[in-house]
């Protein structure tokens, strides 16, 4: 969970039985290079609304097991919940491996390019 998604996504997932390591909670101000490392050497599906994961899987070529763009209107806490439950009540078995944007009222799977 990227630092920008908040301790409440953390939390909720956390109680559905998820694990989760935020980086906001536990390593707060590390750069996206490192992040996206992290996630990929460890197996995690990445949760952001950072814009400059794009760039990092589409231009700079990062591998990444998963990330989920939260490309909201809405950036309230509440509202993320919402959102993402939504996705995985009906994509969950979809996230691993894609990049994935994800808003109020859509859900896009990027094309990779080879």
């Amino acid at each position: 969970m990227d630092e920008n998604t908040g301790v409440f996504v953390s939390r909720w997932l956390r109680s559905l039985g998820h694990e989760v390591f935020s980086v906001y909670e536990e390593a707060r101000g590390i750069d996206d290079d490192k992040i996206i490392k992290k996630a990929f050497d460890e197996n995690w599906i990445l949760i952001t609304s950072d814009k400059d994961f794009g760039e990092k899987v589409y231009r700079e070529r990062y591998p990444h097991r998963g990330i989920i763009f939260l490309r909201l209107e809405n950036e309230r806490s509440a509202n993320k919940v919402a959102v993402l439950q939504r996705f995985l009540e009906n994509y969950s078995d979809r996230a691993s491996d894609n990049f994935v944007v994800v808003t109020e009222r859509q859900v896009r799977f990027a094309k990779m390019l080879l």
